[in-house]
């Protein structure tokens, strides 16, 4: 499992937010009282998408396993191995780039050979066509998910993850993340241990925006938003 900051990625593009966030906060807020009073307490809180979706896996795959500040540093050094721009300027990463570099070069910059391995993986089932970037709009959360975790070192949690704020799909519940398991125990049981059974029955009532929801109980442990 990797960490959140891993799709609080700094791509170049103009931010977007998705067009049911305020049908969503109205359609909570009725459902649930917890929902009501997180978003009252953190509604100027948006989720915001922008970059591409290859270098957005690709630094979920470098972040994984090491602190924030490491993954900030090995993914600067990637960029500059690529001679893509400064990290305030960052642009996309490049499939043909990552096939194309010697593995040895990748290594000597900080990433593990497992890590090397898992990045040529993903630019190959770019680069062969084996996710169908261009027909994700039409297709449902799991027929994506079986895309990704079909490509090494990405998981359901990855997958999940990346449905939320990069795709911005409304409906997921990430049950294998324990912020929002332990945020719903937080708010909905005064701290009691909570299971993943329980978890979703109180996420129930939220769907068709069960997205927005995580969203908003990751606000109550952590209100600085994080996007992508």
């Amino acid at each position: 499992m990797g960490s959140l900051s891993a799709f609080n990625a700094d791509a170049l593009g103009t931010l977007v937010t998705p067009a049911y966030w305020d049908e969503a906060c109205k359609h909570l807020s009725k459902r649930d009282r917890v929902m009501r009073k997180l978003i009252q307490d953190h509604g100027h809180a948006r989720l915001h998408s922008k970059g591409d979706a290859f270098t957005t896996l690709a630094r979920s795959i470098v972040s994984q396993q090491i602190s924030i500040k490491s993954a900030q540093t090995v993914w600067a050094r990637l960029l500059t191995l690529f001679d893509e721009p400064s990290p305030a300027l960052r642009g996309p990463l490049s499939v043909q780039g990552v096939l194309g570099k010697d593995p040895e070069a990748l290594r000597l910059i900080g990433l593990s050979a497992r890590k090397v391995d898992y990045l040529r993986d993903l630019a190959r089932h770019f680069d062969e066509g084996h996710v169908h970037v261009g027909q994700w709009q039409e297709m449902g959360d799991e027929a994506i998910i079986e895309e990704l975790i079909d490509i090494r070192g990405i998981g359901r949690w990855t997958a999940e993850m990346f449905l939320i704020f990069y795709l911005m799909r409304p409906n997921v519940l990430p049950l294998d993340d324990p912020g929002l398991i332990k945020a719903i125990s937080i708010n909905h049981f005064s701290g009691e241990p909570v299971s993943r059974a329980e978890a979703r029955d109180v996420a129930e009532g939220w769907a068709p925006y069960r997205t927005v929801g995580t969203w908003y109980l990751w606000r109550s442990l952590d209100p600085l938003p994080v996007a992508s």
